[in-house]
């Protein structure tokens, strides 16, 4: 699994196990690996690439990740232990509206690489049915972390998932740790540590008001972001230099908490308390955390924060079930969720030969 946020390719050997319907899963080996410099820069510029040089790094992303996968198994003795590999490449493209969305990371590369049959693609059935395409993780919210009404992943982009009446439905939310690390970097920096410069800024109340006007959140569900459409709705943010970084990222972490509030507000319960399970890069931002729990705490909701395994990896885990689903020919995009005109079953298959 690759993300918005750039943080690098996520590889997780999971152990999936169905028992008359119930579900359950072990990460047994898993690691980031981060991006070099060249990959991040290639992954920022491939909007504006050649068809030519486009199609050249698709092939090449593939080999990058198939390469990665095989040095992962042999450094942890997987071999003949991997029935498949499920991969859902990095978005490079999404465009819902005129049905098409792309992931880089071509499948065939990475099963001649690595000798083993490889499922990818893995949004474009749901996107031809006239789907969002995103999010597909909540399939792995109802099979795998059933007992949670409420699941944010707050990666590059935070989307959340909501169970209610029998229902789920899930949505992107805003631009998070995308708009976070970019505000991050005017300071030399990576990421926003713990959150330590937000917490120590000042909100800015107006520009806090202006993000919240952006047409996107009155839209109704569901919806997904793509990258730059996820930017551009906080572009003001990176645009408006008078104002000291703190003070930019402390009033944007408070603007992804008030957009999940606002979220749960509208879509949510408000028959009991509940729990939110919170993943993705965002949940080891302390200050983020703190803002979400402030904010979400007056709906009667609680913020749950996993372990580490499940926080990090848990997208690579949803991969890992939704690949599984697609080998035994089982539905994995909820249209529900998409807004597809059904459910589908998602992945392009690619044998070894």
């Amino acid at each position: 699994m690759s993300g918005s946020s750039l943080d690098g390719l996520d590889i997780a050997y999971v152990q999936l196990e169905e028992v008359r319907g119930k579900w359950a899963y072990e990460v047994l080996q898993a690691e980031c690996l981060p991006y070099s410099e060249e990959w991040l820069h290639q992954l920022r510029a491939v909007a504006s690439c050649s068809v030519a040089d486009f199609l050249r790094l698709h092939s090449a992303y593939g080999r990058y990740v198939g390469n990665a996968v095989q040095q992962f198994m042999n450094k942890h003795d997987l071999e003949h232990k991997v029935h498949f590999i499920a991969s859902h490449g990095h978005t490079v493209f999404h465009e819902p509206a005129a049905q098409s969305t792309f992931q880089i990371g071509e499948g065939a590369q990475i099963a001649a690489i690595t000798g083993l049959p490889v499922i990818s693609d893995l949004r474009a059935v749901d996107v031809a049915l006239g789907g969002q395409g995103a999010p597909i993780v909540p399939i792995a919210d109802t099979l795998l972390w059933g007992q949670q009404n409420y699941l944010l992943n707050i990666g590059g982009i935070a989307n959340i998932t909501i169970k209610k009446d029998g229902s789920v439905l899930a949505f992107d939310v805003c631009a998070a740790n995308q708009i976070l690390n970019a505000l991050a970097a005017r300071e030399g920096q990576m990421m926003d540590t713990d959150g330590h410069m937000a917490r120590s800024g000042n909100l800015l109340f107006d520009l806090a008001d202006q993000l919240l006007g952006d047409a996107w959140y009155q839209k109704p569900a569901p919806k997904s972001l793509s990258n730059e459409a996820a930017m551009a709705t906080v572009a003001s943010l990176i645009t408006d230099a008078k104002h000291r970084t703190a003070d930019l990222l402390h009033t944007a972490t408070v603007h992804i908490a008030r957009c999940v509030a606002d979220a749960l507000r509208t879509y949510g319960r408000t028959d009991a308390r509940t729990t939110m399970l919170v993943t993705g890069g965002g949940a080891f931002n302390n200050f983020l955390i703190e803002e979400l729990t402030q904010q979400t705490a007056e709906l009667g909701v609680e913020v749950v924060v996993p372990e580490d395994t499940t926080i990090q990896y848990k997208e690579a885990i949803a991969m890992a079930l939704i690949g599984t689903l697609r080998w035994r020919e089982e539905v994995n995009v909820l249209a529900s969720v998409t807004g597809a005109e059904r459910d589908s079953i998602g992945g392009a298959l690619w044998l070894p030969g």
